[in-house]
């Protein structure tokens, strides 16, 4: 499948280089130099997956990718930027991005979180219907809808969030290293200096547990964390 590939970037050099590289792995790439110009390219076309800088020209990378999101749940988006502190970077998955790639970046790895992200929204498309809603005690994630709800109630969820969610509730019981997280949720290996990962957890915890008595996603100290029961051993 020749995937359709739109490049936000407004250092010319990079992306016209990264426009060579895809094309020569047979992506169809178009390239906006300016916010502003990827905003009307978004308007009047879709994309199999976006690769957006922040600090752009006329509209912010943050603006642009919560539009996007408004417009397209589903679209993979891969922050590639040369901000790289945490607060960056939560706030890009907040606004609904995938992937946070900082610069300078290898372009094989680039490609291969691409990859990966294009293989995950393939999946999604047809999904099993017998397997399309995950449960665990009250808390319920339909996979068709995207929605979540513990005890019928509705919890709105990032896509990071949710796809943090979605592994835990397809292993519960199972103690997951934040190695493991790190490696099938965020398809990056481990950064020991980062607590991205920790601060996640944290976030769903909020959502997921805060108003409710009874608490699911627990700290295994040392190792990592496990969804179950307080109750449970």
């Amino acid at each position: 499948m020749d995937y359709e590939v739109l490049i936000v970037e407004d250092e010319k050099k990079i992306a016209d280089t990264l426009k060579t590289g895809l094309e020569e792995l047979n992506y169809k790439v178009t390239v906006a130099y300016n916010g502003m110009e990827g905003t009307k390219v978004l308007i009047s076309r879709k994309f199999d997956l976006i690769i957006l800088d922040l600090n752009l020209p006329f509209v912010h990378g943050y603006e642009l990718c919560q539009l996007i999101r408004q417009q397209d749940s589903k679209v993979p988006i891969i922050i590639l930027t040369a901000l790289n502190l945490l607060e960056n970077k939560v706030k890009g998955f907040d606004l609904g991005a995938d992937d946070y790639i900082p610069k300078p970046f290898e372009f094989r790895e680039l490609v291969a979180r691409m990859q990966a992200l294009l293989r995950r929204t393939d999946l999604s498309t047809n999904p099993d219907p017998s397997s399309s809603i995950l449960s665990f005690e009250d808390l319920e994630l339909n996979l068709y809808t995207k929605e979540v709800r513990r005890q019928g109630k509705k919890i709105s969820l990032t896509a990071k969030e949710m796809q943090l969610l979605e592994y835990f509730m397809r292993y519960p019981g199972k103690v997951i290293s934040r190695e493991e997280i790190s490696k099938n949720v965020w398809d990056i290996d481990f950064d020991t200096q980062t607590n991205v990962i920790d601060v996640y957890v944290n976030f769903l915890r909020r959502k997921i547990d805060k108003e409710f008595d009874q608490k699911l996603i627990q700290t295994v100290v040392g190792m990592g964390y496990v969804l179950r029961t307080e109750t449970e051993e």
